[in-house]
């Protein structure tokens, strides 16, 4: 079987793309912006600093509003793209049976 190299993705799903064309900074800025908040747990205001420290203007509100706008679009294109969970846990046939502390049967 032949093995399938994969390639990153160059473009970015429709609705993302809309959203980010109004906006006025570089799209690695805010794409590591809302990165970080999302994986991480950093305030607007420690972004904020890490980005100055980078040489990066940006106002924490700015990173908020990429947040509110972003995060729900990337969950959205995510979701489609995630695999399927298997094996599918199934319930035990043992439902009607509860065990008390002693160990007996009581239903």
């Amino acid at each position: 079987m032949a093995k399938t190299k994969k390639t990153p993705r160059t473009t970015l799903p429709p609705g993302i793309g809309k959203v980010l064309k109004r906006l006025h900074h570089p799209l690695a800025v805010i794409l590591l912006c809302v990165r970080w908040y999302v994986a991480y747990s950093l305030s607007l205001r420690n972004l904020e600093e890490m980005m100055a420290e980078r040489g990066v203007e940006v106002d924490h509100s700015s990173v908020h509003r990429w947040v509110i706008k972003l995060v729900p679009l990337f969950e959205k294109a995510f979701r489609k793209r995630a695999a399927p969970i298997w094996p599918r846990w199934k319930r035990s046939t043992r439902t009607g049976t509860r065990r008390s502390r002693s160990g007996r049967s009581s239903t």
